[in-house]
């Protein structure tokens, strides 16, 4: 593709932010081929490349296991945040239910800081049995994000013609089978949108998955990465190559879905 004298002024402006976004990943390649004393120089690149690093990251901890770990809990509990979150955003929004109170609940439920909520969370999963297992956190992580995912849905439906749900209600149509045949296929970008974002949130979070697994065979990501940190000693070398290897398949995942993605974050969509 060629530049021309126009695109100059863009290409310019948007550098700074090309830049900003790739350099923790490109310092993340460089350490992963680093050496210890090669990491405390200080220099961006290393002076004597080694792949050491990453074989010993998978040895060192059950890495492939904490990112299995990761992407099992992550996906189901998008799909139960969206399994939740998507009738009832229809409901509140189209059917009228809970007033303008109970959206703007949902949404500010989201400022309070999570860890206000951790001794209770504890004891209810120990209570239920769901303590150190990855249902538990399935199931945490699938309620916790649903003021997000009310919040990404929401523009899709606004913009979603009404004439064609009428219609549907004149045939005989209900409220659910207008939601599960007619709105969920037109805004199909926006679910899926939801879907990657609200599980990267749950791929990447880390207070509670610390708080409430205590076997690898449990663990998430990153409860895994921070293994790599010891008493006196931190492995840099093995902790970005662990990072590096547990971000790929986001990455991936973001990069097939590219389309989806673009399309819930303009809240756009409908064609």
């Amino acid at each position: 593709m060629k530049i021309s004298r126009s695109d100059i002024p863009l290409v310019a402006a948007t550098a700074p932010i090309f830049v900003f976004f790739t350099l923790p990943i490109a310092y993340l390649v460089s350490v992963s081929f680093k050496t210890k004393d090669d990491v405390l120089s200080g220099h961006f690149l290393p002076t004597s490349p080694t792949l050491d690093n990453w074989p010993a990251a998978f040895e060192a901890a059950h890495l492939s296991g904490f990112i299995a770990n990761s992407v099992a809990v992550s996906l189901l509990a998008g799909a139960l945040t969206l399994l939740l979150t998507l009738p009832a955003a229809y409901a509140v929004l189209r059917l009228g239910i809970g007033g303008k109170w109970l959206a703007d609940l949902t949404l500010s439920s989201y400022m309070a800081p999570p860890i206000v909520a951790l001794i209770p969370l504890f004891y209810l999963l120990k209570a239920t049995g769901l303590l150190n297992t990855h249902a538990g956190l399935v199931m945490l992580y699938g309620f916790a994000n649903i003021p997000v995912a009310f919040w990404l849905l929401t523009p899709f439906l606004r913009r979603m013609p009404l004439e064609i749900e009428q219609a549907a209600a004149l045939d005989g149509a209900g409220p659910l089978r207008i939601l599960i045949h007619i709105v969920a296929p037109i805004i199909v970008p926006g679910i899926v949108a939801t879907l990657i974002i609200v599980s990267v949130l749950a791929y990447n979070e880390f207070l509670f998955a610390s708080a409430f697994t205590f076997s690898d065979e449990t663990r998430t990501l990153p409860v895994g990465i921070s293994l790599f940190q010891g008493d006196r000693l931190v492995n840099f070398g093995q902790m970005a190559a662990a990072s590096l290897a547990g971000i790929a398949p986001v990455y991936l995942v973001a990069l097939f879905l590219q389309r989806y993605l673009v399309a819930g974050l303009a809240h756009g969509g409908l064609k």
